[in-house]
């Protein structure tokens, strides 16, 4: 099988599917990897490695999905690039299908067979094609970093000539695998740090990296048979508000992260509740692209309060570190190839669970029920 990897047109991404290491791996197991002339120059990998490797490289993006069987990516792909394919030929990237309704129709009138790494089933088998966790994990560290950046405190408590200096508070909101990377990241650089999340049941993973677990009274059945938190009611909502209040009043840095699958990011942090923070305290909302856990984030730009507070709606973090997050996506990537490709052809084994739930259009149909809701939906 022939697989191409574009270089990704979207502003600001940085990273590339697959890095040399991955593409040496899949020379050696007989395929035929073509790459889009530097493709990879912005992660630091230049078309000479890859040529290294055994891979082949393509002056264009038209001229590579010409002759490839298999087309990889990292973000959503543009409508030229979809009108760009040949009929049957397959695409695996981040497509965020049920948010991008128009991009399915165009795959199913090109009759496009894809691939979405968001779609991904969470079971165990699947955790090593998890792009959406080894993504989570770049962004909360990086969130950290950034607001040790943004706000004029040291993390760590210091024993300085001018005296003692005391620890940064630091407030993460959610505890998945970004916000736990946040957590094990400040407390790494000295702050002292308290997390919250409305499923119980994570109290004991954000304990044992040294965070003080914020308690709330709220509704059993807080979490969906995939573990991600369910939306919860408007009530539930404001109790959890009432909880988090007096945490982020006395916070220097609040990490937050609480995102719920297909729905806009959950209101943790209200204008009121700002306007009660410290003058020089940072909030990093990582939740920006699905409207921001704070009133006040703005996706894509820092935002001062009234008050002195940086509220910052971070976009893709990930693609600030593109070395190591192009490596991460890269293993994710190699590890799902690996079960779509066999004997050489695609493998479309829908009796699998990862190939059913992942597939999102194939044969000028939609696969996905999600996708296929969101699509009838827009029309």
């Amino acid at each position: 099988m022939k697989i191409g990897v574009l270089k990704e047109t979207e502003a600001g991404e940085t990273r590339v599917a697959l890095v040399p290491e991955t593409v040496g791996r899949l020379v050696k197991a007989g395929q035929q990897v073509v790459i889009q002339k530097d493709a990879g120059l912005a992660s630091s990998f230049s078309d000479a490695t890859y040529e290294a490797v055994g891979a082949t490289v393509a002056p264009d993006a038209a001229s590579l999905l010409s002759q490839v069987d298999l087309v990889v990516k990292v973000q959503k792909p543009s409508p030229d690039e979809i009108r760009g394919m040949r009929e049957g030929e397959a695409l695996v990237t981040f497509i965020q299908p049920v948010l991008n309704p128009a991009l399915v129709r165009l795959m199913v009138e090109k009759k496009v067979t894809s691939f979405s790494m968001d779609a991904v089933p969470r079971i165990s088998r699947a955790q090593v094609m998890d792009a959406l966790s080894s993504m989570s994990t770049v962004a909360g560290y990086k969130a950290v970093l950034l607001s040790a950046v943004k706000q004029g405190r040291f993390f760590p408590m210091l024993t300085t000539a001018a005296g003692t200096i005391a620890p940064a508070r630091c407030v993460v909101l959610g505890a998945g695998v970004a916000g736990l990377q946040a957590i094990a990241t400040a407390r790494r650089l000295g702050a002292v740090v308290e997390a919250f999340d409305v499923r119980p049941a994570v109290k004991e993973q954000v304990e044992s990296l040294g965070a003080k677990f914020i308690e709330a009274e709220l509704k059993a059945g807080a979490e969906d048979a995939g573990g991600y938190a369910k939306a919860q009611s408007e009530d539930e909502a404001q109790r959890t508000r009432d909880t988090l209040r007096k945490p982020i009043k006395d916070a220097d840095v609040v990490i937050s992260t609480a995102l719920i699958p297909g729905k806009p990011a959950p209101l943790l942090i209200s204008s009121d509740m700002v306007a009660e923070m410290k003058p020089g305290s940072v909030i990093i909302d990582l939740a920006a692209e699905m409207g921001g856990n704070c009133q006040l984030t703005k996706a894509g730009e820092d935002v001062s309060s009234p008050n002195g507070v940086i509220i910052s709606g971070v976009l893709n973090l990930p693609a600030s570190m593109p070395i190591h997050a192009s490596q991460m996506y890269s293993r994710n990537m190699l590890s799902l190839l690996n079960l779509l490709i066999k004997d050489g052809n695609l493998n479309l084994d829908f009796n699998d669970e990862i190939i059913k739930g992942a597939c999102i259009t194939h044969n000028g149909e939609i696969l996905h029920g999600p996708s296929k809701a969101a699509v009838e939906a827009a029309s």
